[in-house]
């Protein structure tokens, strides 16, 4: 049966999340086209690095010309990323071959969607405390050797797997660079991205695991569905739909390790328990304020505008 349909239709879904949320999209296409599609591992992740490498530049533009690329950092990331992505590559060709690498592959890919998901958790929690203050600019320094390591871990971890580059180094930088503004963070991770997912994805095409036909098919679908979660996120909560997001990436990355039904299904209702507490108590904090905002609300809703100017980008 030709897939070429439903395979745009799941371009378009996962476009438009990455449109809403601000969130890479290679957590959520790669497991897509193993679980549904029934996609080899390896070419799943070539495919959706090939897809990617013609979606970022769009939304870096953005940020390049808003001014809020943070270019010392990325000159600090570049080094370790693009070395790394590209041997990523190769490192997971070390794991085997034939079926065997393609069971490897599920679990190396499971266990990145699971880091993924406490990515997700983090930068929640971190939006929540962020406070956004005039001091807060692009003069805040650079830290060269935490961010030559985030370089170094996210490259090894995209070039392998394809996610990571929007749900994980952005985390990382969020870490060694608290204070800077979330339009900074989008913008400098969307930038150098661009060469160390290309490099990756130049690594997948050398070993024959970039299917283009697959990638372009990807892009059918993936650019007016980013396109679209872009313009209606404006009118959307996006917290609800990453914490949509967080259940989601936990029954996939669970899927992807082989654990039993019962483990899918208790962490998947664990995740929608936490998502259903932490927006009680918002609501609660909310009803106390007397212009009805969250202590954290200036906060979230910088963050939220930084991905929106920045979701046509949206890799991993």
């Amino acid at each position: 049966m030709d897939s070429t349909g439903p395979i745009i239709i799941a371009g378009a879904l996962v476009g438009f999340a990455v449109g809403l949320t601000g969130m890479g999209g290679g957590a959520l296409m790669t497991p897509i086209m193993v679980i549904v599609f029934g996609v080899n591992p390896t070419a799943a992740i070539g495919s959706d690095l090939a897809a990617s490498v013609f979606m970022k530049p769009f939304g870096a533009l953005v940020h390049q010309r808003a001014g809020t690329v943070r270019w010392d950092i990325v000159r600090w990331l570049l080094p370790t990323a693009v070395p790394a992505a590209f041997g990523g590559v190769f490192l997971l060709r070390a794991l085997g071959d034939g079926d065997d690498l393609q069971q490897r592959v599920k679990y190396v890919v499971g266990t990145a969607l699971m880091l993924a998901v406490v990515g997700m958790l983090t930068r929640l929690w971190l939006d929540r405390r962020r406070t956004t203050t005039a001091d807060d600019d692009a003069h805040v320094p650079v830290r060269p050797v935490a961010t030559l390591l985030i370089g170094l871990v996210g490259g090894v971890i995209v070039g392998m797997t394809s996610v990571g580059s929007g749900s994980l180094i952005i985390v990382m930088l969020m870490l060694a660079h608290p204070r800077l503004k979330a339009n900074h963070l989008v913008g400098t991770d969307l930038v150098q991205a661009i060469p160390m997912v290309a490099a990756a994805a130049l690594g997948h095409l050398l070993v024959g695991d970039a299917d283009l036909g697959l990638a372009a098919t990807l892009l059918i679908g993936a650019i007016p569905g980013v396109l679209a979660g872009s313009v209606i996120s404006t009118r959307v909560s996006g917290s609800a739909v990453r914490w949509a997001l967080v259940v989601l990436l936990t029954g996939s990355g669970l899927s992807m390790l082989k654990a039993s039904s019962t483990a899918i299904v208790l962490g998947c209702l664990g995740m929608a328990l936490l998502a259903t507490v932490v927006s009680l108590r918002d609501r609660r904090s909310a009803a106390r304020r007397p212009d009805g905002s969250t202590p954290t609300a200036d906060a979230s809703q910088a963050a939220q505008e930084a991905e929106t100017a920045g979701v046509t980008g949206g890799s991993g």
